[in-house]
């Protein structure tokens, strides 16, 4: 019986990420006994430490700042109430986009915050902005970019529902009008570049 307990935890974690997934349940399960955090727009933060299985060369990998910006999303969509507002609408959110500024390196042990908030929306996606601060001197160490799209339906049915009323969009920051335009002409050049070559076949 032991055998093939170890059979099928082998099976499990040679094919799948197993500790994303616990990851993931156990941030879900924390924000869902967490205070909710009745204005949307509001910035919220979650702790972490750069632990040994996070680096490379004594600091943080690359990638695994976008992974722990996935878990503050989870945390941030479940206590401000729009993992609850898509599932009651049959909605989906997806990452449509994504850039991310290094300005420093979080070493080996180091705390920080990863300070998540909605900057704003147009009729099909939520733009967000996620900041890693290092919590020895308050130091921005990086500044991530994030396209959330709105799969059947929108974010204003999303904001409505949460809010019992229409809400308008701030006004976007210059940075985000810059980031917006640059995938927009990345779209339009990729949707050229594939029309070319259904032509030519």
């Amino acid at each position: 019986m032991l055998l093939w307990v170890l059979a099928v935890l082998l099976l499990l974690f040679s094919g799948l990420d197993v500790w994303y997934f616990l990851r993931a349940a156990a941030v879900l399960l924390r924000a869902w006994f967490q205070t909710p955090v009745w204005d949307v727009l509001a910035e919220q933060s979650v702790g972490g430490r750069v632990l040994p299985h996070d680096v490379d060369m004594g600091h943080m990998n690359n990638a695994r700042y976008l992974r722990e910006c996935d878990f503050a999303r989870f945390s941030l969509y479940t206590r401000n109430g729009v993992f609850k507002a898509t599932r009651a609408l049959g909605a989906t959110l997806v990452v449509g986009a994504s850039t991310i500024r290094y300005r420093r390196a979080l070493s080996l042990g180091e705390a920080f915050e990863l300070r998540s908030r909605i900057v704003a929306w147009d009729d099909k996606a939520f733009f967000l902005e996620q900041r890693f601060v290092s919590c020895a001197d308050g130091v921005v160490c990086a500044v991530m970019l994030c396209r959330q799209n709105v799969i059947r339906s929108t974010p204003d049915k999303i904001l409505q529902f949460l809010c019992k009323r229409k809400v308008e969009s701030p006004e976007y920051p210059e940075e985000l009008q810059h980031w917006i335009s640059f995938i927009t002409a990345s779209s339009q050049a990729l949707r050229a570049e594939s029309s070319t070559e259904e032509k030519n076949k």
